[in-house]
């Protein structure tokens, strides 16, 4: 419960539904000193509000302690993820690191049977039996796309009462039930940053990335200079300060941190209709072949038609039929059979 409404819907769900229901929230920072904001979800107001909401609903409820968890599997990948020139996806660290590897060992010791948030998400058997994971019903909201990693047994104690309810239908059911959350906003920025500046964030933590370094073109030319690759991210327009240089818009087409260089050029390089993916998790059986799918490279990625081949040690290849723009390492891709999640991997 992270005292949003999605997961505050979830737990009154269940509880109306008959089911025994234990309300966890994460605790993921030092709340010693006092502090009331973290960022944009978890802080220590959000835990008061999850432990209205399961007063309200008539559930115990626990806060647990992931700080250090946080720190070693989140937080700390970010940081070096982009300090080596990738771009980091934290929320799919934090659901399967934290969600639904430690939380539901935690769960366990409370004897529960099944770990239940509040993801616009869904679980199925395909015909052989074999669980699946579907998009949410609300396209607008699905978040399949951040749940790639899970395996089989973490699908099978896995719930998620809100994947068949479009959101204004969650909203609804929380006015009705008067759930004191009902009208909170929902968080966008990455709960670990206050003030979602990213980039000072890095700079705080790793001195040394905010190195300065050049900015060149295709052939090598340099045109500019930088203040540390994690300042930027594959696809990135605007902050390069080059229009004026170049006379024509200029996109960060790379970034090579072994030379602390970012390699810019205009959007048509962006273009690509051919990646690898290391960490891959297959959520069906690992293909032998060729296998037809829709791949997303991004959260907000339209799924575009491609054909993907397993490499062995949880590699993948993903050809696309068209080429797409900024495929951005260390970004998730994701492959979908209709609304069915295949498997996914990290971007080489």
């Amino acid at each position: 419960m992270s005292g949003g409404v999605d997961s505050s819907v979830a737990a009154a769900l269940l509880a109306e539904q008959g089911h025994e229901v234990i309300g966890l929230s994460m605790q993921l920072y030092d709340q010693s000193e006092g502090q009331t904001s973290f960022g944009s979800c978890c802080s220590i107001d959000d835990l008061h509000d999850a432990r209205r909401v399961a007063a309200s609903i008539g559930i115990p409820h626990y806060i647990v302690n992931f700080e250090k968890q946080f720190n070693d599997q989140v937080v700390s990948n970010f940081v070096s993820e982009y300090a080596a020139g990738r771009t980091p996806l934290p929320c799919a660290h934090c659901n399967s690191d934290l969600k639904f590897a430690t939380l539901a060992e935690k769960a366990r010791g409370f004897g529960a049977d099944a770990v239940a948030t509040g993801h616009y998400a869904r679980i199925a058997r395909d015909g052989d039996g074999r669980l699946q994971l579907r998009r949410g019903v609300d396209s607008g909201k699905d978040q399949s796309y951040f749940l790639f990693s899970l395996t089989q047994d973490q699908l099978a104690s896995a719930v998620f009462p809100v994947g068949d309810l479009p959101k204004d239908e969650v909203r609804h059911y929380a006015r009705r039930r008067r759930l004191p959350v009902a009208d909170k906003p929902d968080s966008q920025e990455i709960c670990f940053i206050p003030d979602n500046d990213y980039r000072s964030f890095v700079t705080r933590t790793i001195p040394q990335a905010a190195r300065e370094g050049a900015l060149v073109d295709e052939s090598g030319q340099v045109l500019g200079s930088h203040s540390g690759i994690h300042r930027f991210t594959v696809g990135q327009r605007k902050g390069l300060g080059l229009a004026s240089t170049t006379g024509t818009p200029m996109y960060v087409l790379a970034l090579r941190p072994a030379d602390q260089q970012v390699v810019v050029g205009p959007k048509s390089s962006l273009e690509r209709t051919r990646l690898t993916a290391s960490g891959v998790n297959w959520i069906v059986p690992e293909p032998s072949d060729a296998l037809r799918v829709t791949a997303q490279i991004r959260h907000r990625h339209d799924p575009a038609p491609a054909t993907v081949r397993s490499l062995g040690d949880a590699r993948a290849e993903a050809v696309f039929d068209e080429a797409q723009l900024a495929i951005s390492p260390g970004q998730a891709v994701v492959f979908y059979d209709g609304d069915a999640v295949v498997g996914g991997g990290w971007i080489d």
